[in-house]
């Protein structure tokens, strides 16, 4: 900053551009706030009580000590400036030096961590301690030949992100809830908008279907769909023998994948390079029928750039992107999903679905 900048913008354009450094600067703190929040469970307590609660309410089903409650209207603030909580005056409990009481509300983005189908598990995933010191390394990666590492997690911690979890339980765990609840609200979601993907399909294979959450939804409102889960054998390992819709199937999906009408790729890809995602798509050309025979690759992703004109979902994209790098994986554009589905010997007559904004259904088809 010169003197001759801070003579030449007003004092309103500087105070913004500080706000954003700040912003930039201490951004973990909104993600710790909402780890804390989602801890103590204050999120679905207030689900619990309708939706709204005050702030002595949301101290009592927080168990927190009265001598934190202003430490803990801090965390409210914060998170209601942040667009999860809204507050308003109302009348009860909670008051604060003023007299006023503050009644705090879930807004349409905090539903998302509450109820039956709820993102909630994903948050000790995103913000677990591997996770978050792999972008401490993030300078030397940048540095680094390619060959040093296969990802910037594997350079913080000298093993992958999977084989950490094939030793560590809780870790594994940390992640499998978080892939099922990711995976039982979009497939949720899809379904209500897109279900006519599955229609007409006889037998279906889930890639890296963990413990079977999507497959779960899918049979529930396609019954006559028979479905295998393929998936590493420390995660099937752990997980029910299946029944008579469903079995789970231990295997690497580099190798071969069980022979179906259709294979499902759920946020698969886009933990991959170019080159493995080829791989990958091969061996599911190897598992279906051709087309003309009903055989397809139904790929749940994102698609990026659709919305340019939306700083929120362009902050998103990039910032998942950016996320991405912690396993040497990425989101891509259509032009970049083109490149791959070609290269992997699929027809250009692909379908891209938008479901929610950039997170779309991509069908491809054997040429």
């Amino acid at each position: 900053m010169t003197l001759r900048l801070l003579a030449e913008v007003s004092p309103q354009d500087l105070l913004v551009a500080l706000a954003e450094v700040q912003g930039h600067l201490l951004g973990y703190v909104k993600s710790m706030a909402l780890k804390c929040a989602v801890d103590l469970g204050i999120p679905e307590a207030m689900h619990r009580r309708g939706g709204a609660a005050t702030l002595t309410d949301i101290a009592t089903d927080a168990a927190v000590h009265p001598a934190r409650i202003a430490d803990l209207r801090r965390l409210m603030e914060l998170l209601s400036t942040t667009g999860m909580f809204t507050v308003t005056d109302g009348e009860g409990g909670g008051a604060d030096d003023s007299g006023a009481v503050s009644v705090y509300k879930l807004t349409t983005a905090c539903r998302f961590l509450v109820g039956s189908l709820n993102l909630s598990p994903m948050v000790p995933f995103l913000v677990s301690p591997p996770v978050l010191s792999s972008f401490f390394s993030l300078g030397d990666w940048l540095k680094s030949e390619p060959a040093a590492a296969r990802s910037l997690f594997e350079l913080a911690h000298g093993c992958s992100q999977w084989e950490m979890a094939n030793s560590d339980s809780t870790l594994n765990k940390i992640i499998n809830d978080s892939m099922v609840a990711d995976s039982k609200l979009f497939l949720e979601v899809i379904i209500l908008d897109k279900g006519r993907i599955f229609r007409g399909l006889s037998s279906l294979v889930d890639v890296g279907g963990g413990h079977g959450a999507a497959t779960q939804v899918i049979v529930k409102a396609f019954p006559r769909i028979k479905c295998t889960v393929l998936d590493l054998p420390h995660v099937i390992g752990q997980t029910v023998t299946g029944d008579g819709n469903v079995q789970f199937v231990a295997g690497d999906m580099f190798e071969s994948i069980p022979p179906a009408n259709a294979v499902l790729l759920k946020n698969i890809l886009h933990d991959w390079g170019d080159e493995d995602c080829v791989k990958i798509l091969q061996r599911c050309k190897e598992a279906i029928p051709a087309r003309n025979a009903g055989g397809k690759v139904i790929i749940i992703d994102m698609v990026t750039g659709s919305d340019k004109g939306n700083r929120k979902i362009s902050e998103m994209e990039t910032t998942q992107n950016m996320f991405m790098m912690y396993i040497n994986g990425m989101e891509r554009a259509e032009s970049e999903w083109k490149k791959i589905i070609s290269n992997a010997g699929f027809s250009d007559d692909y379908k891209i679905m938008p479901v929610l904004g950039p997170f779309s259904v991509i069908e491809i088809y054997p040429k």
